[in-house]
């Protein structure tokens, strides 16, 4: 992935407060943002759950490394920190992804959620017979 800096110090409206103004917020450069992403999970997920996310989010950064489209880098690094605002806030109990963003997908990406959707169930049930 091969960043221009005047993209990313472009303030955004990623984590905008609730009102008429949404507050900037910068956008993290990737590596930063990678860091700040496992940190996130380190402090506030469980180690299973932590596992799994630090397995995906290194395969997703491994993937992306050599996209050079800068739309496509602004909204990879946008969704991973808005993912990573949700974790440290725990806004991501119970969320569901908006229609939208689901509408949009390729059908790669919605067998990449399928099979994350089956690792966490498969998760689930593994925590479900060990407290059983």
């Amino acid at each position: 992935m091969k960043p221009s800096f005047r993209l990313l110090a472009n303030p955004t409206t990623v984590g905008s407060t609730k009102g008429l103004k949404p507050a900037p917020l910068a956008l993290l450069p990737p590596i930063p943002l990678y860091r700040r992403l496992l940190r996130t999970h380190r402090k506030h997920l469980d180690p299973r759950m932590r596992l799994l996310g630090d397995e995906y989010v290194k395969s997703e950064f491994r993937a992306h490394r050599n996209v050079e489209n800068p739309m496509h880098i602004i909204g990879f690094l946008t969704e991973w920190q808005i993912y990573a605002q949700k974790i440290e806030g725990d806004e991501w109990k119970g969320e569901t992804i908006d229609k939208g963003k689901i509408d949009k997908m390729s059908d790669q990406q919605l067998g990449q959620m399928y099979e994350l959707m089956q690792a966490i169930r498969k998760q689930g049930q593994e925590g479900g017979e060990e407290d059983g």
